[in-house]
């Protein structure tokens, strides 16, 4: 069945709500963390009356997870290798790297939040931090994979090891880049990060990490 002009209206204008509510409550948790955020606070970013907030929202909680997978889909699409195989393995996963700060940059929320949410433990744990874990473990597995394709015959804990290092790195040059501002160049960082990851597969593999055409 068609659906009416009408009907795709709504859902237009639903979509758009959704997006403006987003949109607040990452502002609103960026400046006030996550105690501090309140649909009170979303509606009054947003414009929009907080009966609206939880036709989408049960709670404020679901909303803080949602704002959290949004920004996690935009980002983890860049833990991909760049490139064709007949490019040099170094340059593809430092190219990899750079796309990696840059969608944080544009995408924040994601980390931002997430790293908010661990850091402060509750008796109660917020859902929207399970989700933040959640997503950060697709994450990880997602950057093992491009790492084992780095250096197919690196073993299971090597792989594991360059993993956490790399997730460690990403919180650490985040953080970094919260505190020091214009003054951090994250790109720069994460190339950087990218070609140290490949000089320490090379080291603990015992020679060149990837079969593929250098």
């Amino acid at each position: 069945m068609t659906e009416s002009r009408g009907g795709r209206k709504r859902r237009a204008n639903g979509e758009e709500s959704r997006r403006r509510i987003l949109d607040a409550a990452a502002e609103v948790a960026g400046e006030r963390g996550y105690e501090g955020t309140s649909i009170a606070l979303v509606s009054e970013k947003c414009g929009l009356p907080a009966s609206s907030i939880y036709w989408h929202f049960k709670n404020k909680d679901d909303l803080i997870a949602a704002v959290i997978e949004r920004s996690f889909d935009i980002w983890v699409d860049v833990l991909a290798l760049p490139g064709d195989d007949s490019e040099p393995m170094p340059e593809r996963l430092a190219a990899m790297a750079v796309k990696v700060a840059k969608t944080l940059l544009d995408s924040p929320d994601f980390l931002r939040l997430g790293l908010m949410l661990t850091l402060e433990r509750r008796p109660d744990e917020p859902s929207a931090r399970r989700v933040f874990l959640q997503v950060r473990e697709t994450a990880r597995a997602r950057l093992a994979a491009v790492l084992a394709r780095v250096a197919p015959d690196a073993d299971r804990d090597t792989i594991e090891t360059i993993t956490t290092y790399a997730i460690a790195a990403t919180d650490g040059l985040f953080i970094a880049k919260e505190i020091g501002g214009d003054s951090v160049d994250l790109p720069r960082l994460f190339e950087l990060l990218g070609r140290t990851l490949y000089d320490s597969l090379t080291r603990l593999t015992g020679g060149s990490p990837a079969t593929e055409a250098q």
